[in-house]
């Protein structure tokens, strides 16, 4: 049986999903999608597999009250209704919340956030998908626009990111093949400038932090992810 999917968000990752499989989504701007409206359930009931990409990215701002509300709060409630209608959630999550842990953590290091509202609600949101769901793909990972769009970039972070379109590719592979628990989602480790270069050889590298709570390393294990793909 082919199981329904639906992207929640249309965001740089979500219309990335949705691109490469037509798989149908919603979003705020499409639908008026808001998870502080009562009836959102009834948008997503006819659905096997949720696919959550909907998050504020802003990574340093000061809003406490947006954080927690997007990254944790409505969280909670989409794992509450999908373990009541027995659907699949499946959750983009960050590699900051590895930013005070260990050089090349692995989904079985403690993770340890920055002293950032995002990351510390980002953390949260994993904590309560993996004390709750019932049923889950909890994805660690980042992503940057293709081609890169900046004139600069920096030379100070160390990570496994790569261009949205090849982390897409290894998520959407992930839910097609059925995998469930915590995976970390990425490439090989560099640094912000070597991606970069790939897609706009003129950029200029820039050796400073574009915050003072900018993490240098946020590099991830991913051979759990390599291991499940090429085994699968």
């Amino acid at each position: 049986m082919n199981n329904k999917i639906l992207v929640l968000g249309d965001g740089l990752l979500g219309s990335e999903l949705v691109k490469q499989t037509s798989w149908d989504y919603i979003s705020r701007k499409k639908n008026k999608f808001d998870f502080d409206k009562i009836n959102w359930y009834e948008l997503i009931v006819e659905y096997d597999i949720i696919v959550n990409s909907i998050g504020y990215t802003d990574t340093y701002s000061q809003n406490r009250d947006k954080h927690w509300n997007t990254n944790y709060v409505s969280l909670m409630g989409l794992v509450d209704y999908c373990n009541v209608q027995d659907k699949k959630l499946v959750h983009i999550s960050t590699d900051y919340i590895y930013s005070g842990s260990q050089n090349n953590a692995s989904e079985e290091d403690v993770p340890v956030h920055n002293r950032t509202w995002y990351s510390y609600t980002k953390l949260l949101s994993d904590a309560y998908i993996q004390a709750r769901s019932q049923n889950y793909l909890l994805i660690r990972t980042s992503f940057k626009p293709n081609p890169f769009p900046y004139d600069k970039a920096i030379v100070t972070q160390f990570g496994n990111f790569d261009y949205v379109n090849i982390i897409a590719k290894l998520i959407i592979k992930l839910i097609n093949k059925g995998a469930k628990g915590v995976f970390n989602v990425g490439t090989k480790k560099k640094r912000i400038y070597d991606l970069a270069v790939q897609s706009n050889p003129e950029v200029i590298p820039a050796f400073w932090k574009v915050h003072p709570l900018m993490p240098t390393n946020i590099t991830m294990n991913v051979s759990k992810m390599e291991k499940f793909l090429n085994e699968s």
